[in-house]
């Protein structure tokens, strides 16, 4: 996969959380490679769900080549 597709991939994930979540913020969602515990936590913090929950609402909605969980 080309980090062209893995970019589009990412930004269709983040735009399910953002709807999912409507308080997430760009900035809440900036992704880094290898920061994906970062990233669950600060959207737990802003929606108080649980790891548990969102890591399974971005693996429902995320293929798993796009390397966003």
């Amino acid at each position: 996969m080309t980090a062209t597709e893995t970019k589009g991939n990412w930004n269709i994930l983040k735009g399910k959380l953002k709807q999912k979540w409507a308080n997430l913020t760009d900035d809440d969602l900036q992704f880094a490679e290898g920061k994906s515990d970062e990233l669950i936590g600060r959207i737990q913090k802003r929606t108080g769900e649980s790891q548990e929950a969102i890591k399974r609402y971005m693996k429902e909605n995320c293929d798993s080549e796009c390397g966003c969980h």
